[in-house]
């Protein structure tokens, strides 16, 4: 193996490619979620190609994009506003009102653009890998539907480069819905218009932060932006655009057909809306993807859906929102798994894909690893960021591999302090400082075992 491709495993890359593999068994095969509607899923099954136009038609496909060709940009914001769909990329913002933001009218500024961000390069989530290569048509008529929410002249989807299946059946699912005139100056014969173009990122985790992926799409460094001005009223190339994850955007072809109360009632949590797409990766039985009510409780997500620990081993903590989220512990299994009630216990939804942290891993060693990742994804563009990341990797690694001193816990300590919320340029540092903050927190002794006997005293129970 090369010494590039030891850094990525390191890094946690290819887990996303190992558990995406492993998914389809469990999310489709014995579920006890079956008879619940599932409208984002619907259309994938396990070992089956995606549905082509023909078949996506029949199964009520481009309908939505029917109905919002008749309605005004105007109609279909307020119908995604009053559903309460919030972004399903981490941040969480409420999506009706984003769009509100954009300039409307014949005097707003021209072209304006919509984004679909599908640069998925969180460790632990791979929920829009599957949305994009099983259900590719449900992306684009979401997206065009977005696009003309907003009145924007192009669709761009940012696809990240690695998804090389998702990119070949995009492609070929976009020539599809051309041809039939549901791309193109004018959407099914009316005087609505909108292009739709796929560009497939360079790579860097930094894509994904709204500001980055735009100046990445103009062909330049992937830094973010100063805000204000926000992309909603200066984006790409300038002009008004709004970015938003792939998950967000198929859940609007279902807002837009069938009614902002009907998405409301899908939710099991009273302050949450729709479906959400949750996973689970680690030691379970059944690593994969379920489509749940939102609110649905992190017990039900790990001990039925991924049916629990694998024999051996015992469930000792989770992220719950992906890498770039806090440690919870057993004690939190019964929180609901939505925005609202995740703050209450100390962590976020983020992307609501779980990493489990079992009795025989390391917690030192696995906060190290995520620090590795978000320090050489960071774009180096603010100080914090830049300078401290790396540090953080640096003083887990000397801990990791017994040359810790306890003095470092005060440095780490430190360290969550000054790259939390409002200390940088953007979001990646405060998101990727909290697992080892939560980890400081909830495995101190962990940390203390390492630096008095001077090795990892879990390398033994790892075998």
């Amino acid at each position: 193996m090369s010494n590039r491709r030891r850094q990525k495993y390191r890094s946690g890359i290819p887990y996303l490619h190992f558990y995406i593999l492993r998914f389809e068994y469990s999310i489709f095969c014995g579920s006890p979620f079956l008879d619940m509607e599932r409208p984002l899923t619907q259309n994938i099954h396990a070992g089956s190609e995606p549905l082509d136009l023909v078949q996506y038609e029949k199964a009520g496909g481009y309908e939505a994009l029917r109905a919002a060709v008749r309605l005004t940009p105007q109609e279909v914001q307020d119908k995604v506003a009053r559903s309460g769909l919030r972004g399903q990329g981490g941040a969480g913002f409420p999506t009706g009102q984003k769009w509100s933001y954009v300039p409307l009218g014949h005097e707003a500024p021209r072209p304006k653009y919509f984004i679909v961000n599908g640069d998925e390069m969180e460790p632990g989530t791979f929920k829009d890998r599957m949305l994009l290569e099983g259900d590719p048509h449900q992306v684009i008529e979401g997206a065009m539907i977005c696009g003309l929410a907003i009145g924007a002249d192009v669709v761009y989807i940012f696809l990240r480069g690695e998804y090389k299946l998702a990119e070949a059946r995009l492609r070929r699912a976009i020539a599809e819905a051309r041809e039939k005139n549901y791309i193109g100056p004018n959407i099914l014969g009316s005087s609505r218009g909108c292009e739709l173009h796929l560009h497939t990122s360079a790579g860097r985790y930094m894509c994904g932060e709204e500001t980055a992926l735009i100046n990445a799409l103009e062909g330049r460094r992937a830094n973010p932006r100063n805000k204000p001005p926000h992309p909603v009223a200066v984006g790409l190339f300038g002009k008004p655009t709004v970015v938003n994850n792939v998950e967000t955007v198929c859940s609007v072809r279902h807002i837009v057909s069938r009614g902002p109360d009907w998405f409301k009632s899908l939710a099991r949590s009273p302050d949450g809306a729709g479906t959400k797409i949750y996973g689970a990766s680690g030691r379970v039985k059944r690593p994969g993807l379920w489509e749940l009510p939102m609110g649905t409780p992190l017990r039900e997500i790990l001990f039925e859906h991924a049916g629990g620990m694998r024999d051996g081993y015992r469930l000792r903590g989770m992220l719950p929102g992906g890498a770039s989220t806090e440690f919870l512990l057993e004690e939190h299994l019964d929180v609901p798994m939505d925005f609202k009630s995740l703050p209450k216990v100390g962590s976020r939804l983020g992307t609501g894909t779980v990493v489990v942290l079992d009795d025989r891993t390391c917690p030192v060693g696995m906060v190290w690893n995520l620090m590795h990742f978000f320090a050489r994804e960071s774009c180096g563009w603010c100080t914090p960021c830049r300078e401290g990341l790396p540090w953080a990797a640096h003083t887990l690694a000397a801990i990791e591999q017994g040359r810790g001193q306890e003095s470092d816990l005060a440095v780490l300590e430190h360290l969550t302090h000054s790259l939390g919320p409002g200390r940088t340029f953007c979001a990646l540092a405060p998101g990727a400082i909290e697992p080892l903050a939560s980890a400081l927190k909830y495995f101190h002794t962990d940390f203390l075992h390492h630096i008095r006997q001077k090795h990892c005293p879990w390398k033994q129970k790892q075998h």
